[in-house]
């Protein structure tokens, strides 16, 4: 009686060390074969259902489903009281588990199953006892095994307990964390409004995903046409980054020479070529630490695109005449109205570097398809024009917004900003735009016009003043050259290289001009 009081004490201080209930039934199942002289024992565990026994200890997908009451183990969770169960009688039940519990038994004739409860009567699992011929009446009878069953249950019961606190913590933890991040994102979405503006859904979603994309050190790929903002997406990523205090560096690659492109990026040493009679920090230099914006990254010269993509996989670039290579941690932003996949397949732009550059793709939905936006955008767009001048008109009327609302906008946001700021110039002080000072009617005309109709060398454009209100010289000749691109690009279908050689211009010069004038490919 002293030794078993000694061993029933040591057994249930190991019982209660282990850590965790995997352990603690690992230990239990231990335990009853070596005191009790078992060839095997396990612990079925029952599921949240209250329909399944599982087996880890012998095989995770082994599985007993306990709404058969023809089973044994569903007899006994059922019934609450233990059975014996002898290899006879369960080779005439024909049961694959049963089967499999029998060939790991190491050569046991009888199964003894008892149901695991915790002190609450609640039925946790069922304890599976293996050997040859024992007395089970006996074993289930002495104090010792008793004890044990009963400590198990607690045990197991407290763990399961833990287990369930833990988890509840563990979701709280998770809802308060989302709920904070949620809040967190529209925060920031609120300030990225102020930028990115308009209520509609695809601007909602835009800003989501910049918000996102700020999160990230993934290189993104800003599409969309020309016009629509693709530089406030770059500039959003990039102030709602862990970069934002670094530095925010702009390469647009359709106004630089392919010439000087190069040199832009990498930079040169001293002596590198002619004329360097100094070192230059290239751009990819100057973004270390923050963010470089490549805008029309599929105007880059194909030679170039690769020395990029190296770049992009190493962060190792040598300047033009440098012996060495430079580190520069930036983080890219890439954009383009052009479809890079026909740009692709016609051989001007690599695949790779595609793949490379488009780790977290972004689209742009042009105004056209979020008329919603519009009344916010020109609003915006006043209240810029105001600050800028100190004066301008309040707002804009309802009749004037019905005006712009049929019309395509093939220039996107830029065209509108263009519209409206020439607008607030024509409205007197304190008065809301009108329609008559949109000078949309020349556009209507021509968008009614039948397809290569149009009179591409006549057609005004907004912003373009008639001769009796020219009153500065060099803005009306700024804008006539700009009129005159936009028409010559409407002619070519938006094609540059044709509009630049029936201009006489190269087309890096009219890209730049592009740029200068806000002029758009589609006029």
């Amino acid at each position: 009686m002293q030794m078993e009081l000694h061993t029933g004490i040591d057994l249930a201080v190991e019982l209660l060390r282990q850590p965790d209930r995997a352990a603690l039934l690992g230990c239990a199942t231990a335990q009853l074969e070596q005191v009790f002289g078992l060839s095997r024992s396990w612990v079925l565990e029952l599921e949240a259902s209250g329909r399944t026994l599982i087996c880890p200890a012998l095989d995770a997908e082994l599985r007993f489903e306990c709404d058969d009451f023809s089973h044994p183990f569903a007899h006994v969770l059922r019934e609450g009281k233990a059975l014996a169960l002898s290899s006879v009688a369960c080779a005439r039940l024909d049961h694959a588990g049963l089967s499999r519990l029998f060939d790991a038994s190491r050569g046991a004739d009888s199964i003894w199953i008892q149901p695991l409860k915790a002190g609450n009567n609640r039925t946790l699992g069922v304890l599976v006892l293996c050997g040859l011929d024992p007395a089970w009446d006996d074993i289930a009878g002495q104090p010792l095994y008793k004890g044990l069953l009963a400590l198990i249950g607690l045990q197991w019961a407290a763990h399961r307990d833990r287990d369930d606190r833990l988890w509840q913590q563990r979701l709280l933890s998770r809802s308060l964390s989302s709920l904070r991040d949620t809040e967190t994102e529209r925060q920031k979405s609120d300030l990225l409004a102020r930028s990115l503006v308009g209520p509609s859904r695809a601007m909602a979603d835009l800003r989501a995903q910049v918000i996102r994309a700020a999160g990230t050190q993934l290189s993104v790929l800003v599409q969309g046409e020309t016009g629509c903002g693709k530089d406030l997406v770059a500039r959003g990523i990039h102030d709602f980054s862990e970069r934002s205090d670094g530095p925010f560096i702009v390469v647009n690659c359709a106004a630089i020479p392919d010439s000087l492109l190069e040199n832009e990026l990498f930079g040169h040493t001293k002596g590198a070529f002619s004329g360097a009679n100094a070192a230059k920090q290239g751009l990819l230099a100057q973004a270390n630490g923050g963010t470089l914006f490549l805008d029309e990254i599929g105007d880059m010269p194909m030679a170039l695109q690769s020395k990029l993509l190296r770049v992009l996989e190493t962060r190792q670039f040598r300047p033009l005449g440098a012996r060495g290579e430079v580190h520069s941690d930036f983080r890219l932003v890439a954009a383009t109205h052009q479809p890079l996949p026909t740009r692709i397949q016609d051989g001007e732009f690599r695949r790779d570097l595609f793949y490379r550059l488009s780790q977290f793709p972004v689209r742009v939905t042009p105004l056209r398809d979020r008329t919603e936006d519009l009344e916010p955008l020109c609003r915006h767009f006043i209240q810029r024009y105001r600050e800028r001048e100190g004066r301008g008109p309040l707002g804009i009327s309802s009749h004037a917004l019905e005006y712009l609302k049929p019309y395509a906008f093939p220039g996107n946001v830029r065209e509108l900003r263009n519209v409206i700021e020439f607008a607030c110039v024509q409205t007197p002080e304190q008065e809301d735009i009108q329609a008559e000072d949109l000078r949309l009617d020349a556009l209507a005309s021509r968008e009614e016009a039948p397809a290569g109709e149009a009179d591409s060398t006549a057609v005004p454009q907004p912003g373009v003043p008639v001769l009796s209100d020219i009153d500065d010289l060099r803005a009306a000749a700024q804008a006539f050259e700009a009129a005159v691109i936009s028409a010559r690009l409407r002619q070519y279908g938006g094609n540059r290289a044709q509009a630049a050689e029936s201009l006489g211009l190269p087309k890096r010069t009219l890209a730049h001009k592009c740029q200068k004038f806000n002029v758009t490919e589609t006029g």
